[in-house]
């Protein structure tokens, strides 16, 4: 674990003094060194036991997938940020790295923390560079709104997590491991529900849940390319991963707590998914459909069989790859255009042939096309909440067919779609740069078919 954390602080100096010429390559190659480095956390262990390293971190197959996808983001994030950065002056481009180094930092503290605290404060870490990254690089002028948006919400919904993981520390101790041996927890059934919704709350603004979603499209819209990769790709995953770590060592809460969180959630999938079908702006229809996928995802966690739990972590993961991928390419529309709007940036097929090749496997892949591992994920959670009550495949299945609707709407609204606007008849070529990214988004997602085990064999 520390030959990965400990190269990840030095990257830190690396960036402030390395010379200008070669800062972005440097950057870039070390910290690809570090996520091929990670990769080797996934080799697979017997049972589902802790690997520690020291007292303090520790991983198992639960936290390692989610650990290797925020060290794999971080170059792929410094490459998109690229034709962002050539403007700005070498003092400001070393700023906009390390901050994303100490964003991968506090990262991978919160997915190898084993003692709740340590989490907890990795947790609220993410938040800083986070709000660093939208406030001063984002690209419009609602950037401080949007950065308003989400440090409430998100410091709201973390006081009573705070408060719950004393009150846990009061009756107990806060160590993983100890707590996975002892499930004794507060006796009261109303204090019990109300821990829990305390404690599920943070999680629940992270994921997000629908009707507790309002800050993530306003801060997609607003961040820059690496800020909407992170969003989508890790941050979201940390709610995802805390509400299973939490009701996998504690005593599961209550039907009355989980049944209004349920209810929210799938509901959400379908009322995301309408909203998808009438946006205009192409990064806000990619965040809405990130609120419904991630609606599918808590239902799975909240039902707590190993199944549904091995679909909500397999479904995490491939929509980390798929969404970063998404908002990728959108980011390469809009630096050519300037703008995100569907109807004006239409008909680029004409104009970059092969980045519709992109595109299609991109929307196959957030469509769940067989045989993808986002496939695999909606199958394993679908049929857990079937299997949990007989009238959710209603709901998931029509949360499907809109999904598929939004998608091809989305590719061909871009690709095709009649006249193009004057203003984008001459604009410049796809570089190399862009295609590596493309290609280093669709390797994993063409790995994980080819070895699924990787991250299901965690249950």
């Amino acid at each position: 674990m520390l030959k990965i954390i400990l190269p990840t602080i030095m990257l830190v100096p690396t960036t402030l003094l390395c010379q200008k010429n070669h800062l972005l390559t440097t950057t870039t190659t070390f910290s690809f060194t570090i996520a091929l480095m990670s990769t080797q956390l996934m080799k697979p262990t017997l049972g589902t036991t802790m690997t520690f390293s020291n007292y303090y971190l520790g991983t198992d197959t639960i936290s390692t997938p989610l650990l290797v996808l925020s060290c794999w983001l971080t170059p792929l994030m410094i490459l998109a940020s690229q034709n962002h950065l050539t403007t700005e002056p070498a003092p400001r481009k070393r700023t906009f790295i390390s901050t994303i180094v100490f964003l991968q930092i506090s990262l991978i503290l919160a997915f190898s923390a084993t003692e709740l605290t340590t989490f907890y404060i990795a947790f609220e870490t993410t938040l800083i560079p986070t709000l660093i990254i939208i406030t001063r690089w984002g690209n419009q002028v609602q950037r401080l709104s949007a950065g308003i948006y989400f440090l409430f919400y998100t410091l709201i919904g973390s006081l009573p997590l705070l408060i719950a993981l004393l009150l846990l520390q009061s009756n107990n101790t806060l160590s993983l491991p100890l707590l996975q041996l002892n499930h004794q927890l507060v006796q009261n059934s109303w204090t019990h529900t109300m821990w829990w919704f305390a404690l599920l709350t943070a999680f629940m603004i992270k994921m997000p849940l629908y009707g507790l979603h309002l800050w993530l499209p306003k801060a997609h819209v607003e961040a820059p390319i690496a800020g909407s990769m992170v969003l989508a790709g890790v941050l979201l995953k940390l709610g995802g991963y805390g509400i299973i770590r939490m009701s996998s060592i504690l005593t599961p809460p209550s039907q009355d707590l989980s049944y209004p969180f349920m209810t929210l959630a799938l509901w959400g999938i379908i009322m995301t998914s309408l909203i998808c079908l009438r946006q205009t702006d192409l990064k806000s229809l990619i965040a809405y459909s990130s609120v419904s996928h991630m609606g599918l995802v808590i239902s799975a966690t909240l039902i707590q069989t190993p199944w549904a739990l091995t679909g909500a972590t397999t479904l995490m993961i491939a929509h980390g790859l798929t969404s970063s991928m998404l908002f990728c390419l959108s980011n390469t529309n809009y630096e050519r255009t300037n703008s995100r709007i569907l109807f004006i940036t239409r008909n680029l097929q004409l104009l970059l042939p092969l980045m519709t090749l992109w595109w299609l496997l991109a929307s196959l892949t957030n469509m769940a096309l067989p045989p993808t591992i986002n496939l695999t994920g909606e199958l394993s959670a679908i049929t857990s909440l079937f299997n949990w009550s007989k009238t959710t495949i209603l709901i998931t299945g029509l949360g499907t067919v809109i999904t598929a609707t939004y998608t091809l709407h989305m590719f061909s609204s871009t690709q095709w779609g009649g006249e193009s606007s004057p203003n984008i008849k001459s604009i410049p070529p796809t570089h190399t740069r862009e295609h590596l990214i493309m290609v280093l988004h669709l390797l994993p997602t063409a790995l994980l078919m080819m070895k699924p085990q990787l991250i299901l064999s965690m249950f």
